[in-house]
């Protein structure tokens, strides 16, 4: 399966330009499977402390008009994050989209950061907890959206559950870009799937760079590949045996 990770612009313009290279790179790379950054069709709304009712509805009616900057990646499965009203409760969902099916649901993230720049749990509710694998055309996935990834035991419990891939979307300053990977490669070891990660890139609110570098991770923990400035978007065709082949191997078939 080829899978694509990306780095794309917080600015509305630097995201637009970025959007129509990612759509020419997923074109000629002919890829399976493309992952987008958290929340990626508005700029970080939560480097501020305070929760703004219009820009929630500004950030949802964006994402739910992406209609036609999604369809730019057909054939592509898509996957990534997204602001959602559900059931009276304000909060992030992670989704696949396909030109013939439109959004799946797949899991809301449930660990919600709450500090400088990062006021995620000000702004909308945790999920129920629920980490379920969701088919995304030959593979099992298993989403970790963003601070997800540190609770270890949910990517093995994906790994338990045959997971082909782990896809975590990501908005995370560049300072910290060195942890993220590490974690990447650890829920890789863990579950024995490949980790997947995109990020967004820029400034947000006064202070937070976000630093990009998207990246993908074998079942064994060796990265394999990172995105950049100068490279925004890496694509690789993984064999999805070897994350079946995994799961025979330690520590992924030590009994709990």
């Amino acid at each position: 399966m080829k899978v694509t990770v990306c780095e794309l612009g917080n600015d509305p313009a630097v995201f637009a330009r970025d959007w129509k290279k990612l759509a020419d790179h997923a074109k000629t790379e002919r890829s399976d499977l493309i992952l987008l950054p958290e929340m990626p069709f508005f700029p970080w709304f939560a480097w501020s402390s305070v929760f703004e009712p219009s820009v929630w509805r500004s950030a949802v009616q964006a994402h739910q008009d992406a209609f036609s900057l999604l369809e730019q990646l057909a054939p592509a499965f898509v996957c990534g994050s997204r602001p959602v009203d559900k059931k009276g409760k304000r909060q992030n969902e992670a989704f696949v989209w396909e030109k013939n099916g439109g959004f799946r649901t797949a899991h809301t993230k449930h660990y919600l950061p709450d500090e400088e720049d990062f006021w995620e749990a000000s702004w909308y509710e945790r999920g129920e907890g629920h980490f379920l694998p969701i088919q995304v055309g030959e593979a099992h996935l298993g989403f970790l959206i963003c601070s997800d990834i540190w609770f270890f035991h949910h990517a093995r419990s994906y790994g338990k559950k045959g997971v082909h891939l782990i896809a975590c979307p990501r908005a995370t300053p560049r300072e910290t870009l060195d942890k993220w990977v590490a974690g990447g490669q650890a829920a890789a070891v863990v579950s024995g799937a490949f980790a997947l990660s995109s990020n967004r890139i820029g400034q947000a609110g006064e202070k937070t760079n976000l630093g990009g570098q998207g990246w993908i991770v074998d079942p064994d923990g060796k990265v394999l590949g990172l995105t950049s400035r100068e490279h925004p978007f890496l694509t690789l065709d993984l064999d999805l045996q070897k994350a079946d082949q995994a799961k025979r191997t330690y520590p992924r078939y030590i009994e709990d």
